[in-house]
């Protein structure tokens, strides 16, 4: 491969990088051509971008986007798979859901939510991990949920009350 060449793909992974919050490394090596195809197929349903790159130029690209976790470089051996996704934990549950046939795809490291996991060990803690979006509406939830107790509380109260008024009402007559 020429200078030239490696400068393009290094450049198209840094954009890749740029453009995708969360990144996982994986190792695909020994799946047959029946097993990779169906990971690929997964990926493109939910929408995870899986490329095979050489650590080499993945090394690079990391480099050139200003990529400061150094554990990182050390998981950079063998074959390396990057899936690139939206969502936070996507691609660790397709991962599991994977592995539920095979011991393949393997975690080697992930960079999700401005964190760094290194290990496969830490996939059960990546597949529980929530996005922005739920812990917002998390947080929401918890927010509203006095204000809901305090209008039911308020609603039955007024039935209560209401019934109350008649009875005496009806004692009085």
């Amino acid at each position: 491969m020429k200078k030239e060449e490696k400068k393009v793909i290094i450049d198209r992974l840094s954009e890749q990088l740029k453009a995708t919050p969360h990144f996982y490394l994986t190792d695909i090596s020994t799946l047959n051509a029946a097993k990779t195809t169906k990971l690929r197929r997964k990926c493109f349903e939910k929408q995870i971008t899986l490329v095979v790159v050489k650590n080499t130029l993945l090394r690079k690209a990391l480099e050139q986007i200003g990529f400061a976790e150094a554990d990182i470089f050390g998981v950079l051996t063998g074959a390396t798979s990057i899936m690139l996704a939206e969502g936070a934990n996507v691609p660790a549950k397709l991962i599991e859901e994977f592995r539920a046939t095979g011991d393949k795809p393997t975690l080697k490291a992930a960079y999700v939510q401005e964190s760094l996991y290194v290990g496969d060990h830490m996939l059960d803690e990546l597949v529980n991990i929530k996005s922005r979006q739920e812990l917002v509406a998390d947080a929401v939830a918890l927010l509203q949920s006095p204000t809901r107790t305090v209008i039911a509380a308020l609603q039955s109260g007024e039935h209560t009350l209401g019934g109350l008024v008649k009875t005496l009402e009806s004692r009085a007559a």
